[in-house]
């Protein structure tokens, strides 16, 4: 029992050692108090400022099985976990620890060299100690596969105006568009009644991507078709499966590091942001009334030729 409370407390690389009596010995690769200043959290205190994280990290290795040359690039870097940590951190706001500390476990097992990752993540701003998660991660034969060679879905982004969403034709723009080869993403902007205003700009923000989201369920009322959603992994989802998506645009814009510079009121703009972020292979805006100064690679349709150019 004292043992176990001793490695319940201890630094990873203990564990690692108390988990590997017994088998093959491995070698270790450890980052030791790696302190970082983010924005994370799911409380909405913890939104709009920084506290400092504490990462340690400890990757089990296969044994090298040759000579040992001194080569820098045969072996794992360390740089290879500080690079993982701020690519996830860049990636987007995120609410949970354990999402952080699994999402840099797996990205670090995709490197060819860790067989077992243990990772430990600590807030050290939110009470009188540390509190933090742990979590140890195997490699597995799916791991292997680096994001880049995974299939990408790279999407078309239509941006609806209110006088588009009213059109007749609505329906017969959406045979067009899923009878296409490409997964299609629908943006629209809020609706014609004013959004409330509020004495804040933070929480104008909140009432402005709200005041589009509601105008996203009105178009899914008007097509079964079109499913509202509003994270990444239910977009990826539906891509996959050939599912036209309606961007709710509250939880992507709020937890993106590097948001849209726009303001919400401006949706053309935050959906031209968007189709950025998701790669979009085209992105298509039908209006009744196109603006003439929308951005270079941006199809601008009426709605009288919307049929034909879909």
């Amino acid at each position: 029992m004292t043992s176990d409370i001793h490695l319940a407390f201890a630094h990873p690389v203990e564990r690692s050692e108390a988990l590997a009596r017994g088998n093959e010995p491995r070698d270790r690769l450890s980052l030791r108090d790696h302190v970082v200043e983010v924005e994370i959290g799911a409380f909405q205190s913890e939104r709009g400022q920084t506290q400092r994280v504490r990462f340690n990290v400890v990757v089990e290795l296969r044994p090298q099985t040759g000579p040992v040359d001194d080569d820098v690039d045969k072996i794992l870097s360390y740089d290879t976990i500080t690079e993982a940590i701020a690519s996830e951190l860049a990636s987007e706001r995120l609410n949970l620890l354990e999402t952080l500390a699994e999402r840099i476990a797996l990205r670090l097992l995709r490197e060819p060299q860790p067989m077992r990752v243990f990772v430990r993540v600590e807030k050290l701003d939110r009470g009188p100690g540390a509190l933090g998660v742990e979590i140890v991660r195997d490699r597995r034969p799916e791991l292997t596969q680096t994001p880049a060679e995974q299939a990408a879905e790279h999407p078309v982004v239509v941006y609806l105006s209110n006088a588009a969403m009213a059109s007749g034709d609505l329906s017969a723009w959406v045979d067009r568009l899923a009878a296409g080869d490409a997964p299609v993403i629908l943006c629209v902007g809020a609706g014609d009644t004013p959004a409330p205003v509020a004495a804040h700009p933070l929480a104008q923000r909140r009432i402005d991507l709200l005041a589009i989201e509601q105008n996203a369920w009105v178009l899914a009322a008007r097509d079964p078709r079109c499913v509202v959603t509003n994270t990444r992994t239910e977009i990826d989802w539906a891509m996959k499966h050939d599912q036209i998506c309606v961007w709710a645009p509250s939880k992507i814009v709020l937890d993106a590091v590097d948001g849209p510079s726009s303001a919400p009121n401006d949706a053309m703009a935050l959906a031209l942001w968007f189709g950025k972020e998701v790669s979009a292979r085209r992105m298509v805006v039908i209006d009744d009334a196109p603006a003439t100064d929308t951005p270079e690679g941006v199809e601008v349709l009426s709605l009288k030729s919307a049929a034909d150019a879909l």
